[in-house]
């Protein structure tokens, strides 16, 4: 399908990679070839202070690196030799699974089912309490950005009135317009819903906190003055835990409830407070209790280079030193990371703080990819799972005593697309290395389990029993939980429609099951049990409508995209009290198997879709996958808002574009589309993302260039070799679409084919 030019040109880029790798400065340390920007990152930044010599750090970094790697290399045979089982299996029994019995037994029989452990408990140490007891909303931002890290850290103190002001969380009726100078129709919309919302949290014993003129401490507890010059109190008179300024004239009040705290600030000179009698400028609502800084699906990390800044901005965190000048409304500043939030005791006087910046977890890569930064002898490239275990663990060893993050002393590790408990028994055996390798107590470092991927899903127990030690968090991630469920069943026949998936029994049952088996693992008040991510960033009054159910079904935490959604879902920890929903589920053990419902393969037994549905789902895809792959591959941009056909901006990562990619190559795979028509949609939709991107800076139209142009190559390759991709994961063909960009795009002028340099 591909053009001689085309093909000429591909194979110049590869010319140049190889090149530019071959060029690449590379310092010898014992077997490894390390990439000079990484090997100076790691002598000049990550080294110094730490009382570990770079030799016994590169001959413990290369023995766990020539010690692993064959492991590592069995895993992933193991994965394509369970998938060509599958495949076979499929084809032989075509559509949904008529014998569930038989399925589990052919599962257990070629070794994808493991037998489940009876008795496992999770015993993790020095756990921090924002994993333990706290929960809260959890933020998830890519460290390849350093403005973006910054905030995402300093979203534990979030400001409650810009976020409704700033939202369609308060609607614009009645004249109350958010666009604009401050609009106080609007700002009084604000004080309104804040006051109804403290009638909820936190009542008084008579009265609403609408009509309060006053507020201050007597006696230790709160007095509310209220208009008719009366009177009262708070119902739960323990929730005034803190205070600024003097009992009489308080500049905050410190509230909590079910461990989570809300600050209300006063200032009556504030122009905010014109309308509001008690002089309230604010409430700041600790929000994101925890973050994930990002080295994996949110980043575009493919070389040396990337990997480096990678590197840099988790150590600047975990040092305190990480800057980025802003520039907001014409006034430039310097952000750093918040300091400690500082109060006196209502009843004592006695001083205390509270943590002004999220617990920071890093997310590592998976097991599956390599990166050309690190070469053993055979000029062969280092996994990078491994290279981020050993490195990120060095990095994080900085906060054991800056605690810029856990007070606890403890490292977390968030890692990506298991399959399986070996899979997870191998990560906990990278980290027994690792600890050992730096001098840290074994189990410093806690891990969470993404259950993303369909095998670990279906051995949930197993996986939590191989890291029991370590275990900080189990994860749901649907969307690449989605992905693998259409690359698991390729070949079983057409899969339902996206939109489809959600109503599914196996979607019900994953998540559903993700609770039970934390339960039964005993991480209520020990560690996390997760919910994925809300994707629309500007539909707010939405993801306040529907998220709390994440917290009802039994999560203590949940994904949001934005420090401004992470005060918003804060909303709900407040409504609903996390530790007596657990509890009431904990009650009912035996918690029923799902395990069938798991099973449940979402493929079409009778397809009738009408050619205008077809194309309308191919529209759909099409337009997803290009949108995101775009910025990816030509812009570098990992993570970030992308328009879907609607022009909705969703949140996208890798994880949007394995579902997309990989359902279009199923219906090719059972002819429900043909490639000619593919292909006239994906240059349709080019032309639609085009346009949606007009105003991007950098940004090279597809439409102008289809051959040549990386991203839309990229996309292709997606499409019509998905059905060879590991797992059907994007990655090994997003970098190397990425390392070819970053060379086509290098001369300047966005041609370098023509161009002859």
């Amino acid at each position: 399908m591909e053009s001689r030019n085309g093909t000429r040109l591909s194979k110049v880029v590869k010319r140049k990679i190889v090149e530019k790798e071959k060029m690449t400065e590379r310092k010898q340390c014992y077997r490894l070839q390390v990439a000079e920007p990484l090997y100076r990152f790691i002598e000049e930044e990550a080294l110094p202070g730490t009382g570990i010599k770079s030799d016994d750090f590169w001959r413990g970094f290369d023995a766990i690196v020539h010690d692993l790697t064959p492991i590592n290399v069995e895993l992933l045979a193991e994965r394509a030799r369970l998938q060509e089982e599958l495949d076979n299996w499929h084809r032989l029994n075509p559509g949904p699974v008529a014998d569930m019995e038989a399925y589990k037994a052919f599962l257990r029989k070629i070794g994808y089912l493991v037998p489940v452990p009876e008795n496992v408990t999770i015993d993790p140490k020095n756990i921090d309490h924002e994993v333990s007891t706290q929960g809260g909303p959890q933020l998830v931002v890519p460290l390849t950005n350093a403005r973006y890290s910054l905030n995402a850290v300093n979203a534990r103190w979030v400001s409650l009135y810009d976020a409704l002001y700033g939202t369609d969380a308060i609607s614009e009726e009645g004249g109350a317009t958010r666009s604009g100078p401050f609009n106080p129709v609007r700002g009084q919309k604000v004080i309104d819903y804040a006051r109804g919302l403290l009638d909820k949290f936190i009542p008084l014993t008579a009265g609403s906190h609408v009509d309060v003129t006053r507020y201050y401490v007597k006696d230790g507890a709160l007095a509310a003055v209220l208009k008719d010059g009366s009177e009262a109190g708070l119902k739960e008179p323990s929730c005034l835990v803190g205070i600024n300024g003097s009992a009489d004239a308080p500049t905050s009040l410190l509230f909590k409830q079910h461990y989570m705290h809300f600050d209300m600030i006063f200032d009556k000179t504030s122009p905010v407070c014109a309308t509001d009698p008690a002089g309230v400028r604010d409430i700041i609502v600790e929000a994101a209790t925890t973050t994930i800084l990002d080295c994996e699906d949110a980043v575009t990390a493919v070389d040396a280079e990337d990997k480096a800044l990678v590197y840099h901005n988790l150590l600047g965190v975990m040092m305190g030193t990480l800057e980025e000048s802003v520039t907001k409304n014409g006034n430039t500043f310097v952000r750093r990371l918040n300091k400690d939030r500082e109060y006196s005791c209502v009843k004592t006087g006695e001083k205390f703080s509270l943590k002004g910046r999220s617990l920071v977890f890093v997310r590592n890569v998976g097991h599956l990819m390599t990166n050309p930064s690190i070469l053993d002898e055979n000029n062969n490239e280092v996994y990078e799972g491994i290279m981020d275990g050993v490195i990120t663990s060095l990095i994080m060893m900085r906060d054991l005593t800056t605690k810029i993050s856990s007070t606890e002393g403890s490292i977390y590790v968030v890692k990506p697309k298991q399959h399986g408990p070996k899979e997870c028994a191998f990560t906990n055996e990278i980290f027994n290395r690792v600890e050992a390798m730096l001098g840290l107590p074994q189990y410093t470092i806690k891990i969470g389990i993404m259950d993303e991927e369909r095998r670990t899903s279906c051995n949930l127990k197993a996986c939590v029993e191989a890291t029991a030690h370590r275990l900080a968090f189990i994860n749901t991630g649907f969307l690449d939980r989605t992905g693998d469920e259409i690359h698991t069943s390729m070949e079983a026949g057409p899969m339902i429609r996206k939109g489809d998936m959600k109503k599914t029994k196996w979607i019900q049952a994953y998540e559903d099951n993700n609770v039970y088996v934390g339960l039964e693992c005993g991480m209520r008040g020990v560690a996390q049990i997760g919910k994925g991510m809300w994707a629309a960033p500007d539909l707010m009054a939405d993801m306040i409508e529907q998220k709390i159910g994440h917290l009802k079904a039994g999560a203590n935490t949940a994904w949001v995209p934005s420090p401004t959604a992470a005060v918003l879902h804060a909303l709900h920890y407040h409504q609903v009290n996390i530790e007596e929903t657990q509890a009431a589920m904990d009650a009912k053990r035996p918690f029923p198997s799902v395990l069938d419902d798991l099973l449940v393969v979402p493929v079409e037994a009778n397809p009738s879709w009408t050619p205008e549905e077809i194309q309308q789902e191919l529209d759909n895809n099409c337009q997803s996958l290009l949108g995101y792959v775009v910025r990816w591959v030509n812009l570098g941009v990992g993570c970030s808002k992308v328009p879907d056909i609607t022009d909705t901006a969703l949140m996208e990562d890798r994880a949007t574009l394995r579902i997309s990619s990989q359902h279009i190559a199923n219906w090719l795979r059972h002819g429900i589309a043909t490639v000619p028509q593919v292909m006239e949609t994906l240059k349709r939709m080019a032309v639609v993302v085009d346009n949606q991107n007009a105003n991007e800076p950098g940004y090279y139209r597809m439409s102008d260039d289809y051959e040549h142009n990386p991203g839309f190559r990229a996309a292709c390759d997606l499409v019509f070799k998905g059905l060879s991709q590991p797992s059907g994961y994007t990655e090994p063909l997003l970098h190397m679409w990425r390392r070819r960009a970053k060379v086509y795009y290098s001369c300047g002028c966005g041609c370098c084919c023509s161009c002859g340099q």
